[in-house]
């Protein structure tokens, strides 16, 4: 890298952190620092932190990026599912949305085009950040500055690459700076992806912390390291290895399932006990949106007056309406239903449901606080945490690594962890509600596990993905209304049109098959 792109970078950063300075305003309950978020005290250099944080709030700034966590986010992740339809009205979102929902998705898919230009702006920001941690001998840090700071890139790389990589399948392996000359390196697939993915992971794993001062809610820590690393291990079929690096999320003493599953999702649910990774969002009345995400506001409700919310895309469909058990209070959380003339519903907040809403039914998870949306004065949820690894995640993820592995012991402990999820999800409801599972028949108990993690992680952005990995996409896609889905062509994205155009030789990219 030129030594005056490193300046002009180091500039930008620079003022991309004056500017958030600026906005000391824009804190939320608790009194909290938002993650990557400078105060007059903590600015330059963070206690526990470093002087690459200048670097380092580039890339988790991205985290909140339209690209990364957004409208294609949302399609690629749960409208592609069995669970959520496009939503909104029928012609909203034009073939970009229409076809994430029904497929075949086309090259110049534009939300697809997103996910990769959003992808690799991360990765190059956490590219930046490296480079400077090894070579930037002008900013005096300690050996254990640097490491810190490098797991922390390392963490956002390796998400990146994880997302890429079940998005795409085959994409330009990136691990340093490029010119802008080169913007790419050659194309490859899962099987040197993989191993990339968990070499960051692993060193993130082994160098971030247990946990941060509060005043630092947000930044990554040992737990979230291992946890991703276990679904990592876990969409490899690694079983071992997912259920010991599961294990260590469950046993840091970090997290558990105290907080209730109807407080997880809201403003007053963030960054409990349930939060392994989440990616931090803030709002004031003055600045209602600039240090949030949109993620939110194309879920809301779509209705007219005060009930419009959003665009109304990802609702959940029959489907998954249907496959709840009785009187799992996990439904009424999940599904926001449309009052009507004779029966009237309610917002996890008290609230009668409108009647004119555009769809029957809405994704209940992001709906946002009344109090929020009066106390910044707007309706789209900008402020709200999304929360890409819970700690419920991580226990399903243990069941079912357990299972797969067999034997008694590993049978017991996978329904010793079903179980424990189970017992929160009932607590308040009738007697009889979600009874713990029995069986020890393995293939008995993978039908439970699997119907637990769509139920307890219904509309949170892994539906999708769980289908694929296990390898019945290919027939419950298509027997949930998706009849154009093929998985020979469809668990994967195409690559987008646009980036092959811009790609030239020696690494000119080339389409997934099918496509």
């Amino acid at each position: 890298m030129k030594t005056n792109y490193k300046i002009e970078t180091k500039i930008a950063y620079l003022f991309l952190a004056l500017a958030i300075l600026s906005t000391l305003g824009c804190k939320k309950f608790l009194d909290t620092t938002k993650q990557g978020q400078y105060n007059t005290d903590n600015y330059p250099y963070p206690g526990n932190s470093g002087p690459y944080d200048e670097y380092l709030f580039g890339a988790y700034n991205d985290l909140r990026s339209y690209n990364l966590h957004a409208r294609g986010f949302l399609f690629a992740t749960s409208v592609r599912s069995d669970d959520a339809d496009k939503g909104s009205s029928a012609t909203d979102g034009g073939v970009d949305a229409s076809t994430m929902d029904l497929f075949p998705v086309a090259p110049n898919n534009g939300a697809a085009n997103e996910l990769w230009k959003g992808h690799f702006s991360l990765i190059t920001k956490c590219n930046i950040a490296l480079e400077q941690i090894a070579n930037n001998t002008a900013i005096v840090a300690t050996q254990e500055q640097k490491t810190l700071a490098e797991a922390e890139a390392k963490f956002l790389r390796g998400y990146a690459y994880f997302n890429l990589v079940r998005f795409f399948g085959r994409v330009p392996l990136i691990d340093k700076v490029l010119p802008a000359s080169q913007p790419f390196t050659a194309q490859v697939g899962p099987t040197q992806l993989y191993p990339f993915i968990e070499s960051d992971l692993q060193f993130a794993a082994a160098n971030l912390p247990i946990s941060w001062d509060k005043k630092f809610v947000g930044r990554l820590t040992k737990g979230a390291a291992n946890g991703m690393l276990a679904k990592v291990y876990l969409t490899q079929q690694k079983w071992g290895a997912a259920m010991s690096t599961a294990n260590l999320v469950m046993t840091s003493g970090q997290y558990d399932l105290s907080t209730s599953y109807a407080n997880i999702f809201g403003e007053a649910g963030e960054n409990s006990k349930e939060s392994v990774f989440e990616v931090q969002a803030t709002a004031s009345a003055a600045i209602p949106t600039d240090n949030g995400v949109e993620i939110i506001r194309w879920q809301g409700v779509r209705a007219g007056g005060d009930w419009n919310l959003g665009y109304g895309f990802n609702v959940p469909n029959s489907y998954l309406e249907a496959a709840y058990e009785a009187n799992d209070p996990r439904k009424a959380r999940t599904l926001l239903y449309r009052s009507s003339a004779s029966t009237t519903y309610k917002t996890v907040y008290g609230e009668n449901t409108g009647t004119d809403w555009t769809n029957p039914i809405y994704n209940h998870k992001v709906y946002s606080s009344p109090a929020y949306r009066a106390k910044y004065n707007h309706r789209g949820g900008w402020w709200m945490n999304i929360r890409l690894l819970r700690y419920a995640d991580v226990v399903l993820m243990y069941a079912e690594a357990a299972n797969e592995l067999g034997g008694t012991a590993n049978t017991t402990a996978a329904v010793n962890a079903l179980n424990s999820v189970r017992a929160r999800a009932r607590i308040g409801a009738v007697a009889g509600t979600l009874p713990d599972v029995t069986t020890t028949d393995q293939n008995l108990l993978r039908d439970a596990i699997r119907h637990e993690r769509r139920i307890e992680l219904a509309m949170e952005y892994d539906r999708f993905f769980d289908l694929v990995r296990w390898g019945v996409s290919g027939t419950v896609l298509p027997a949930a209304g998706r009849p154009n889905f093929v998985a020979g062509r469809d668990n994967v994205l195409p690559i987008p049109l646009e980036q092959i155009d811009l790609s030239k030789e020696p690494f000119k990219l080339t389409q997934n098959p099918v496509y």
